[in-house]
């Protein structure tokens, strides 16, 4: 398993970004926060990390919800996945939003996400008339079925 140098700034208290297990994909990241947050049924907010990174080119940073906040609070992230890209280098935020029907708090130091480093391909558009044709063709949006 290969390891990328990735540059990293933490403002706050927390500490850095890490993974949970030996194969983790994702690595926590925090809220760093003032005060607790109440977030009320479908409200959503701009919550701050304090974490800043450098990444190198080729590389993305995915933020994802944590699957255990989206079950059991119905908290879960907007633009998600959202994406950092090696040349951002401004604070991590993290967009949440309440889909439960009960106002939820977050808490200062408290995990809200997930974040997924990973290499990334550059596209050189090759402009034709025709697509080479397929077995599914243009079929698209449950074409297929459910059963």
């Amino acid at each position: 398993m290969g390891k990328v140098q990735v540059k990293i700034v933490n403002k706050s208290p927390n500490a850095l970004p890490s993974y949970s297990t030996e194969q983790s994909a994702g690595m926590d990241l925090r809220a760093w926060l003032d005060a607790p947050v109440t977030l009320q049924p479908l409200e959503r907010a701009l919550l701050p990390t304090g974490i800043y990174i450098a990444l190198p080119p080729g590389y993305e940073c995915q933020i994802r919800p944590r699957s255990g906040m989206a079950l059991k609070r119905g908290l879960t992230l907007l633009n998600t996945p959202g994406t950092i890209d090696a040349d951002y280098r401004g604070e991590i935020g993290i967009i949440m939003v309440n889909l439960s029907n009960e106002p939820q708090t977050i808490e200062n130091g408290e995990r809200l996400c997930q974040m997924v480093v990973a290499r990334h391909e550059t596209v050189e558009w090759e402009a034709v008339e025709v697509l080479d044709e397929t077995e599914r063709g243009a079929g698209g949006f449950g074409h297929t079925g459910t059963k």
